[in-house]
Parts: C-alpha cells; structure tokens; sequence
C-alpha cells in the first residue's frame, strides 16, 4: 500500500514500500579489514525519567541488538557518541553498560572495544590532574572487563588545556600506563562542538601533527587511531604518516566505502555509527571485499551513502535520533524512544526521508512491520492520506 511521506517544504509524497527485503545472513569471519559498529543504547520506554535524569536502559533489548552485530562478524564499539555518552547516557550508565557488553562479547565471542573518558567530572572547569585522574578511573574499568580500550576526546580536556603540550602530557601518561594498546579517537567539532581546538590548535594540520607526535612516542602502545573529521583526504593524508604497525580505523560516515576500499599506499579499517543500521550489509560488502573484489564492494555499500550522509547531515551531532528510528523499523526494539528524550531531535520530513533510503536499500528484515510502524508515526503527527 502506498505511504504518504511528508518533504521538507510540508508537501506529500507517494512512496511505495518495497515488500521483500535483502538476503543477508551471517557469514565468515572477516579477513582483510577490521570492523567496528559503534552501538546504540535502547531506552526503557515504561521507566518515569526526564531527558536531565540518569537514563533507563532496556538491558535486555541493548545487549540483544550487540549480538545482532556479532553474529554478522561485526566489532562492537561501546559506550562511544553513538550510545549517547554526554547526550543522555552518563558515565555511571556507560561504566554498566560496558561491564555488561564485556561480558556478553566474552560468552558469545564477540570482538569489543570500550570508549574511555572523563564525563563523570562535573560541568566546573577541571584541571589536568583531575582529568588524568577521570581518564585513569575509566581506563580501569574497561581493562577489568577484559574489552580494548578507546581513549576518546574529552570535552574537560579541550577545555582546560593551554596547548599542545597539555595532550601530549595526558595522553603519554596515559598511554604509558595503559595494560594493553589503544585506540585514539580523534571526533571532529561537527560531532560534539566542544571539542573544537583539540589537540591545542583549530588549525587541522597543526593539531594532526600533535596527535602524530603522541603517537610517535608511544607506538607500541596504539593499535590504531579512529578518526571523525568527514574529511576523506585529510585521513588519507594522515593514515600515510601513521607508524607502521599503527591502523586507521575511519570513523567519516560521509566517506568509508572508499576510505575502506583504499589505494595502492593503504586502506582504513572501520569504526563507524552507520555501521548500527547497515550491520549486516556492511558485513556482507566487507566479505567480498575479502575476495579481493573491490568492485564488488563499492557496489554494495557506496548505495547507502546518500541514507548516511543523510542521517549525519547537520546537526551532526543528532544522527543518533535516526540511528535508533531505523533500529526500530528494523524490529530490533518494540518502540521509538531514547534516553534523554532525544526521539525529539530530528523533524517528521528527515525521518521520513530517512525511512524511504533505508527501505530502498532492503535494509528491513520485515518490509511490513517497518512500513506499519511507519505508518504508525504518520498518523501520530497527523498526516492522513
């Protein structure tokens, strides 16, 4: 039946919702390329809390959609932006959160990698022992479960430093403690705009030589960098300068099929929030891409570009309100809420744009169930054919 899908401009459009989805099942590990999926949270819908009060999570339905993930071969990147950390999820609920993931990729097998920051530190300027110390009591807690630790961006960090200088001192004190290699994550201002000037300059090529320099210190303490900055030819630039033995994990969801596809100097490896709705697609694409068929891999994953250029066009920072409305077209959640509220971030016309692109791609286990629950949302907004 057709849906009436509203545009931008308060127009409406038909839109005939395809009726059978893609063929896509788990497959074999991957052999050229690794693969994170940053990971949503789902909400407790029934839980009394208001979008400034710790979050409820649906443990239950969380820990269900990581397996999801596993079981097509794909990483899981927890408690990273794309769980809402400082958008609803707080460090008590990410500390839980990466306690009880660790534990599940420890019984199925799953590979896991935990972000580590320091927003347990109040909103008052911190100084940089204070943010050593967060760093440091996060860091714990993701060695104990036995997950990869991702030093993530921090917002008291780029407050508070003076400088170059200041990251240098942290993050080498932090690296020389670290039990195991890490990954850096380098997320540009379009994702969190407090983090713009990180790496003591908003001059992009000298903060890219102060993040080289913490690298070059301590290589035998970094797996690999994860870089947000939706700039395709700054990360080539900079993968080029990595030391060996150092990945780039892309981390441009406007870029990484050719990002990952990579030239005759290298590739990038993957960890990405659009890899949450594209999971098995992308694990498939990644599949053939193991053949060797790189063809073959563009033709599968440079389709949803357009749907994740979409979900992360400006506010960029908002994608997760799309990430988690596909979540539940697709039936991996029973409901349309988030924690913080923040359901409420994207209008009707971009959720509706979005639902066309995804279907289009075959994206939905169920066609019906999402065009029903489609449906559901028009009428709930008022719009009737």
């Amino acid at each position: 039946m057709t849906l009436h899908l509203p545009d931008a401009h308060g127009a409406l459009r038909a839109y005939e919702p395809r009726t059978e989805p893609l063929a896509l099942t788990p497959g074999t590990p991957f052999t050229s390329r690794t693969v994170f999926s940053a990971a949503h949270v789902v909400a407790d819908p029934y839980a009394d809390t208001t979008p400034d009060s710790p979050a409820a999570v649906d443990w239950d339905a969380t820990l269900a959609f990581r397996r999801h993930l596993w079981a097509h071969g794909l990483g899981v990147a927890e408690a990273m932006d794309t769980a809402q950390r400082g958008m609803g999820l707080d460090w008590a609920g990410a500390a839980e959160l990466i306690r009880r993931s660790a534990a599940e990729a420890k019984a199925t097998g799953g590979r896991i990698a935990c972000g580590v920051g320091t927003d347990q530190l109040p909103g008052a300027p911190a100084t940089l022992a204070e943010v050593r110390t967060a760093y440091e009591e996060q860091l714990a807690v993701v060695e104990e479960s036995g997950a990869r630790a991702i030093l993530m961006a921090s917002r008291a960090l780029a407050a508070t430093a003076r400088g170059p200088e200041d990251y240098l001192e942290v993050y080498g004190h932090l690296l020389r403690q670290a039990a195991e290699p890490v990954i850096l994550h380098w997320l540009g201002p379009m994702f969190d705009p407090a983090l713009e000037g990180y790496w003591g300059s908003s001059d992009l090529d000298a903060a890219t030589d102060t993040f080289l320099d913490v690298i070059a210190a301590h290589p035998d303490k970094v797996d690999g960098i994860k870089v947000s900055l939706l700039d395709a030819r700054r990360e080539i630039d900079l993968r080029r300068r990595l030391p060996k033995g150092v990945r780039c994990y892309t981390g441009d969801d406007f870029n990484y099929p050719e990002l990952i596809a990579g030239d005759d100097q290298g590739f990038s490896h993957a960890l990405l929030g659009i890899f949450d709705p594209l999971g098995p697609l992308a694990a498939e694409a990644v599949r053939v891409l193991d053949t060797g068929d790189t063809d073959g891999f563009r033709a599968l994953l440079d389709p949803t570009v357009e749907l994740s250029r979409h979900l992360f066009q400006a506010p960029t920072r908002f994608y997760k309100t799309g990430v988690v409305f596909l979540a539940w077209l697709a039936g991996h959640q029973s409901h349309f809420a988030m924690v913080g509220g923040l359901q409420s971030a994207r209008s009707l016309p971009h959720l509706a744009r979005a639902y066309e692109l995804a279907d289009h791609l075959g994206l939905f286990p169920d066609p019906k169930l999402a065009e029903d629950r489609m449906r559901t949302l028009l009428h709930l907004y008022g719009v009737t054919p």
